[in-house]
């Protein structure tokens, strides 16, 4: 098997509320080493309804949040990198917990990664993901 195919990266786009149970779900299947980053984005929906009661409802902060435009809402970024054979441990982890339902429920990317590189230590590959 080429080192290609032994690793893989998982970019997950989930909601803020769902990060603490998420870094949790991983840690608890043996994956506690990740990246995140807080991000801005939105989906292919129109409107956040939620927000929109709160508009007719004459809230003023959701009133001023509607505006012309698309709005952004804030997210969390998840970058994993594991063996092939971890893959779809992680994947059901972040669905299990991200999952509600409703739209905004987030994204999951899986890509081949080639080379990984232990920058202390130089190792590299799947020695440098352990």
């Amino acid at each position: 098997m080429s080192k290609v195919e032994e690793m893989v990266e998982i970019i997950a786009v989930v909601r803020m509320n769902k990060m603490n149970e998420t870094k949790r779900a991983l840690s608890e299947i043996g994956v506690p080493a990740f990246s995140a980053a807080k991000v801005m984005g939105r989906g292919k929906g129109k409107v956040d309804y939620l927000l929109l009661k709160g508009a007719e409802a004459g809230y003023d902060e959701a009133i001023s949040q509607l505006g012309p435009g698309p709005k952004l809402f804030p997210k969390r970024l998840l970058i994993v990198a594991v063996p092939t054979k971890l893959k779809d441990k992680v994947i059901r982890a972040i669905i299990r917990v991200n999952q509600t339902g409703e739209p905004g429920d987030g994204k999951i990317f899986v890509m081949p990664v080639t080379n990984v590189y232990r920058v202390r230590t130089g190792e590299t590959d799947i020695v440098a993901l352990s």
